[in-house]
């Protein structure tokens, strides 16, 4: 038990949750790991979004609780005691329905957690429902449904069917209405995790900037005039609440922040790596809708961070002037970049309106923070889509590999124009 809390102190919430979650009892044994504390994905699918609900309780939200808080939480998730309990009741017996049926794909926590709350609120626990049997096995029969096969067809059939439009239309006004304000950022870590990231990374440090909400509260600039259109994540004065979209093109799409619903699933949906690792379409959708509306409108704390060590680290990069670099990654990437040898051609450009380098391209190689966010974002997001987890050894080769793609791509733009002209710059 979490006891003798100091005024004005704050306590990990993983120690908050597993003290309230003991307390529930064996009634909670499926939806708990050998320890006895709740499983990840009973925090993930369960507890996070249907129970503390961080967006609409920002003080529930981040790695650690206010002390006047404590109580609060206690209380969220022992009230929820009970439909806990029926859901891993639930689960139990979707299990034995799922064997039945012979289902061998997906897994069971992530297919049945939030099916099973729903059952649990319909019904409350199954020993008391004559029928439950039955209507587990039409639950599993109705997920194996849903699912079908991850295509970009099944994509947009869902997204134009008429009472889904107007369903998900509901869900996105919401999300966006009840966004929480940013709270104060924390005292940065940023520059220091930057200056070591590339030779000697710091796990514990990195678990702190998202334990401590870091990349969120770094996003709150994102909402200023003019700022996410800087960094070329959206082309709008301000970010706006994205469409939901009927059509989408890989060879057209907008800006991240621009794009709707329907353009931020179709890459990952027009490529087969990984598809069985994605959820079904239904749950990918409404998890997009809560993705836009998130900070850096991403969902997961270790990407927000992501976003916010490639600003810095990518920021006041430049051929003209050489500043002072803020950090060993800032240097690196300084380095890499003046090392281009078509960055200078398209420096020297005496006369920027005689080059035949069109407009777009030119800005890019001038300002590459701007390419450099974007495709960082689009990385982050389908590694979010694809279940993947990012750990302090994978940072610098995710802000490093970003750049080098990018400097990569505006080289071979570059070299196709000059062949297509003749060779003329």
């Amino acid at each position: 038990m979490v006891q003798s809390i100091a005024a004005g102190a704050a306590v990990p919430r993983g120690m908050l949750i597993a003290d309230a979650w003991a307390q529930l009892g064996d009634g909670v044994a499926p939806l708990s790991n050998p320890s006895g504390r709740p499983l990840a994905r009973t925090v993930k699918l369960l507890l996070d979004p249907l129970v503390l609900r961080p967006n609409l309780n920002p003080r529930f939200a981040g790695g650690m609780v206010g002390v006047e808080h404590v109580d609060e939480l206690r209380r969220v998730l022992l009230d929820a005691g009970p439909a806990l309990a029926a859901t891993a009741a639930w689960f139990q017996l979707l299990k034995k329905a799922r064997r039945r049926a012979g289902v061998t794909e997906g897994n069971p926590q992530d297919l049945y957690f939030q099916r099973c709350y729903e059952l649990a609120h319909e019904h409350g626990d199954p020993r008391g429902v004559p029928d439950a049997e039955s209507i587990a096995a039409e639950a599993v029969a109705e997920v194996r449904a849903e699912r079908g096969e991850v295509t970009v067809d099944r994509l947009r059939r869902f997204m134009t069917d008429p009472d889904q439009v107007v369903r998900l239309a509901g869900l996105l006004q919401h999300a966006w209405e009840d966004r929480p304000a940013p709270g104060p950022a924390p005292q940065d870590g940023l520059t220091a995790f930057l200056d070591t990231c590339a030779t000697k990374p710091d796990e514990r440090a990195w678990k702190a900037l998202a334990a401590n909400g870091t990349g969120t509260a770094e996003a709150a600039e994102l909402d200023r005039p003019r700022v996410a259109l800087n960094y070329g994540l959206t082309a709008r004065e301000r970010p706006a609440p994205p469409a939901l979209g009927d059509r989408a093109s890989k060879r057209q799409l907008p800006p991240p922040f621009d794009r709707s619903i329907m353009e931020r699933l179709f890459a990952a949906f027009t490529a087969a790596f990984h598809r069985e690792s994605m959820a079904d379409i239904p749950s990918m959708v409404v998890g997009e809708i809560h993705r836009s509306a998130a900070a850096w409108q991403l969902a997961e704390e270790p990407s927000r961070v992501a976003m916010a060590l490639g600003r810095d680290a990518s920021n006041g990069i430049d051929y003209w002037v050489d500043p002072p670099s803020t950090s060993d990654a800032n240097a690196r990437l300084q380095a890499r970049y003046a090392r281009e040898a078509y960055v200078h051609a398209v420096h020297r450009q005496p006369d920027p309106e005689s080059t035949n380098v069109p407009d777009d391209l030119k800005h890019e190689i001038l300002y590459v923070q701007v390419p450099y966010l974007r495709r960082l974002w689009a990385r982050l997001h389908g590694r979010e889509l694809r279940g993947e987890t990012t750990a302090a050894a994978d940072v610098w080769d995710l802000l490093d590999g970003v750049f080098r793609s990018v400097l990569l791509d505006q080289r071979d733009r570059l070299r196709r124009l000059l062949e297509r002209d003749g060779g003329r710059s």
